[in-house]
């Protein structure tokens, strides 16, 4: 059979031989993306976090994927600096930790990244001193209460966009990357967001767009810097997660909870620079690179302008 078929390709025009040839490499490269695909979310094993140090801090600890983190570091053996703005749900998610896991140590530290980061990053940084911190995750984040235009979004708001996502992972990654540069070892998550990286574009939050576009240019610029320093920087790009900040309180298939990205995460961290680590979100990724720019946008902005919508309603509720 496969030398009847050769024989036969022989007597084929240049032009079919090309074709057959193009088509050939286009399968086995399909093949390969598959087949790496299925290992590193399935087979490949996650590394020995503890290699890089002893601590890992993560910024926005009292909630959604910050917390997350937090609780599947600690099952790691990891002790934790825990950075949050309101001090009575940092200690409640420090006491959780710690009664579940009594053998890890806890440091935590306030900051309300909205106000006087520089102050906030000093006391990081006397928190830290001392300690091999090896892994850091800068999860701090905010965004819009809901969809609206650029022309609606007021100054508080745009500058707390740009101050906690930009100026607050910026100056933290930067007070925390001197220790484990002289320690010639560690690991930087950053989390970015699927809206800057997997659609094209994300109608009616575009500032939060562009702030989480940011974090994923910085952490590759810093992966390319660090890495012959033994420091690994990636960037994380979920989709959604049920999360406050996402307004979803149920999980499903292609929205884990808080706790089951984290718990998936934490076995990317020190591979690519640019991950999705829950395997549906990969999908949904993949689905959408097959589709043309101008179908997601629309319905990207008609699904924004129904959660636009929503919020409206809801605002005008509040002041009857």
């Amino acid at each position: 059979m496969e030398l009847c078929f050769v024989e036969k390709l022989k007597g084929q025009p240049l032009w079919v031989l090309v074709l057959f040839g193009l088509g050939s490499v286009s399968l086995l490269k399909f093949v390969l993306v598959v087949l790496n695909w299925v290992y590193v979310n399935f087979l490949r094993p996650g590394k020995d976090l503890k290699k890089y140090g002893s601590w890992a801090l993560v910024t926005g600890s009292t909630d959604g994927i910050g917390k997350g983190f937090a609780f599947q570091l600690a099952r790691k053996g990891l002790n934790l600096v825990l950075v949050g703005r309101n001090p009575d749900k940092v200690k409640d998610v420090s006491d959780a930790i710690q009664s579940k896991y009594g053998k890890v140590q806890i440091k935590t530290v306030v900051v309300d990244f909205s106000g006087d980061i520089d102050e906030g990053v000093k006391r990081i940084k006397e928190i830290i001193g001392g300690l091999d911190v090896g892994v850091l995750i800068n999860n701090v984040g905010v965004s819009y209460p809901y969809a609206r235009f650029f022309h609606e979004v007021d100054e508080e708001l745009s500058k707390n966009l740009i101050k906690v996502n930009v100026e607050g992972t910026t100056k933290v990654t930067q007070a925390v990357l001197h220790g484990m540069l002289q320690r010639k070892k560690g690991a930087i998550v950053n989390i970015g967001s699927g809206a800057a990286i997997v659609i094209p574009s994300d109608p009616l939050y575009a500032v939060y767009a562009a702030t989480k576009a940011y974090i994923d240019q910085f952490s590759r610029s810093l992966y390319v810097e660090y890495k012959k320093n033994g420091i690994d920087v990636q960037c994380q790009v979920p989709l959604y997660v049920a999360t406050k900040m996402a307004s979803i309180k149920r999980s499903s298939f292609f929205v884990p909870s808080s706790d089951g990205y984290a718990r998936t995460a934490l076995r990317w961290i020190g591979h690519e620079p640019r991950c999705t680590p829950y395997w549906p979100h990969s999908l949904l990724w993949g689905i959408l690179s097959l589709l043309p720019d101008f179908l997601i946008d629309e319905g990207r902005l008609r699904f924004s302008l129904a959660i636009r919508k929503r919020g409206q309603l809801k605002d005008a509720r509040k002041k009857e």
